[in-house]
Parts: structure tokens; C-alpha cells; sequence
């Protein structure tokens, strides 16, 4: 073999090398950023999403849990990470609706700075109270509030959507409602479990077990239709209170810079992974109602969602900094 047709083979061989790399690098893991702690609704949804990518892309997807700030701290780190479809971020109503009007100094965007992947559904949460409660109804919560102590109602933190549920329902009801901020929903769950505080607005995955348990009752359902993961539990807007449509959701998110193929792939794969029906069910376990959303509608509906989060903060007043 001459020097000519030697030099030919190793540089095929090379080809052949760098290709098997790429191949490699474009099969490693694939993390998946959940801006709040482990075991809340956030985590949950993002092990079973991830489980399901990873599958449908033949690469792990690892969940790595980063809270703080509302979960600001978490979204921030994607926002500013390699777009290369490596670092994904399961954002939530708070961090890509709430917190930018919440935060007077947001390190990010929400859409300039993210490319939507998937959504994943949402949520309306359940108004419920401890089981030994005497507010038994909103009738009764209302009485309550006109007393003058008033009524408590805890969060999981300051603008959080369970915050400004209750705000809304202070509108609505009048009376006095003092918000107790807790650093985690289940901190505020527990709360109200022992009646340190008299109700909150969670979702429904957390209260479930606790309703079945007896520990707690629900009064009512925060959207415009009742969540089907308690269809027992009649809407506010059922029981007499006006334009009463919050409900928490749950969007997949790239870096924005993230190339179109790329981003191209992680679509395909999550829609795949959503259309499963035993994903749907493990879903719908954590009280997610799934919607169908095309990849020129999740731009535009995060638009109106911060639009009309903007309002019911600045009719709050919440603010964090």
C-alpha cells in the first residue's frame, strides 16, 4: 500500500472515528431542570415527562432539582446554559408567567429567552381546609373574614399562584384574608393540616391523599370547569363567585438559541411522549389535564398568560424585591 492510499484509509478511519463520536455526544444526557424541590408537583410531572423523553430519544434524561427565588434560581441556570438541547427547564405558571411581574429584577425573560418544548397541561387548584375545621363552606368562609380577626390563608411564598388565588378570593368575598407565606407548599399544607392557618389553594395531587386521609376538605375548585381529578368538588364560579378562572400549568422549555432541528427533535419526542396513554394516566394521577398545543401556540399563550398574571399581582401587591 503507497503512502497516497495509506494516508486515504486513516483519514477514512478518522471520518469514521469523529463520526462515532458525534454519535455519542448527540446520544448523552439530557438534563432536565426542575426549578423546585424534590417530591413537589413540579418534580413529579418532570420524572414522569422525563422518563418518557428519554425513551422516545434513546438518551437519559436526569432530573436535577434546583429551587430558589420562586424558582427563578432553576429557570435562570437554562436561560443561560448551552443551547444545544442538553439543559431543558419544566417551567411552571410562576416562573414563566408570575414571576415577571413578581420580581422587580428578573434575571430572565420568559420569552425571550426560551424556546417552548411541550406543554405538558395544567391544574386548577382546590380551596380546601383542615377536616376539623368549622368553615365548612364558602358561606362560612366568607362569615369568617367579616369577623374582625378575619381569616388566614397560607402559600407556597410570596406570588406564588396559590397567593394570588386567595388574593382574588379576598376580592371576591370581601372581608379580611392575611396571607402566611411558607417557604414550600407542603410546609403550608401541613399548616394547614393542624389549623395553624384557616385554607390555601393547592394542587390537587398534594391534597388528594389528604382529603382521602381525612385530614382535609376541599370547598372548591380555582378553574372554570371542575378538575377532573375531583369531580366532586364544584368550581367557585359554580357557587355564586364572578370570573373566578385560575388554574396552575406546566410548559417543557429549551434555550432560546437552541437550533431549529435540535428543538425540532425535542418536539417530536415530547409530543410522543405526551400522546402515550399510560403518561396521560400517571398525569392525570398528579391532577394534570392535558391540552393539545401546537408549536405556534405556546409562544402566544405564554403572552397571555403574562399578561393577565400581571394583573392579579399588581391588584395584589405581592412583590419579592
Amino acid at each position: 500500500m503507497n503512502v497516497r492510499t495509506t494516508m486515504r484509509a486513516l483519514g477514512a478511519a478518522l471520518l469514521v472515528l469523529l463520526g462515532t463520536t458525534a454519535a455519542a455526544q448527540d446520544k448523552g444526557p439530557i438534563k432536565m431542570i426542575v426549578p423546585f424541590g424534590a417530591g413537589t408537583t413540579t418534580d413529579q410531572v418532570a420524572r414522569v415527562v422525563g422518563e418518557a423523553l428519554g425513551k422516545n430519544l434513546q438518551q437519559p434524561v436526569i432530573v436535577d432539582n434546583r429551587a430558589g427565588a420562586g424558582g427563578s434560581t432553576g429557570s435562570d441556570l437554562v436561560a443561560k446554559s448551552a443551547p444545544d438541547g442538553r439543559t431543558l427547564v419544566m417551567g411552571t405558571v410562576g416562573t414563566h408567567a408570575i414571576n415577571a411581574s413578581l420580581f422587580s429584577r428578573l434575571p430572565y425573560d420568559p420569552l425571550r429567552d426560551f424556546a417552548p418544548v411541550a406543554f405538558i397541561g395544567y391544574t386548577p387548584t382546590l380551596l380546601v381546609v383542615a377536616a376539623e375545621s368549622p368553615i365548612k363552606s364558602l358561606k362560612d368562609l366568607a362569615q369568617a373574614a367579616a369577623r374582625p380577626a378575619g381569616v388566614t390563608f397560607a402559600s407556597a411564598g410570596n406570588g406564588t399562584s396559590g397567593h394570588l388565588a386567595g388574593e382574588l378570593l379576598a376580592q371576591r368575598l370581601g372581608g379580611k384574608m392575611i396571607h402566611v407565606p411558607y417557604k414550600e407548599g407542603a410546609a403550608a399544607l401541613t399548616g394547614v393540616i393542624a389549623s395553624q392557618v384557616d385554607f390555601m389553594f393547592y394542587h390537587p395531587a398534594a391534597v388528594l391523599p389528604q382529603m382521602k386521609a381525612g385530614k382535609l376538605r376541599a370547598l372548591g375548585a380555582s378553574g372554570a370547569v371542575r378538575s377532573a381529578a375531583a369531580t366532586d368538588v364544584p368550581t367557585l364560579m359554580e357557587q355564586g363567585i364572578a370570573d373566578f378562572d385560575l388554574v396552575a400549568w406546566f410548559m417543557l422549555y429549551a434555550p432560546s438559541a437552541t437550533p431549529p432541528d435540535t428543538l425540532a427533535s425535542l418536539r417530536k419526542a415530547g409530543a410522543a411522549a405526551l400522546a402515550q396513554s399510560e403518561v396521560a394516566q400517571r398525569l392525570r394521577e398528579q391532577g394534570i389535564e392535558s391540552r393539545s398545543m401546537r408549536a405556534d401556540e405556546m409562544q402566544p399563550f405564554n403572552k397571555t398568560e403574562l399578561t393577565k398574571w400581571a394583573g392579579l399581582v399588581k391588584r395584589s401587591g405581592a412583590q419579592v424585591d
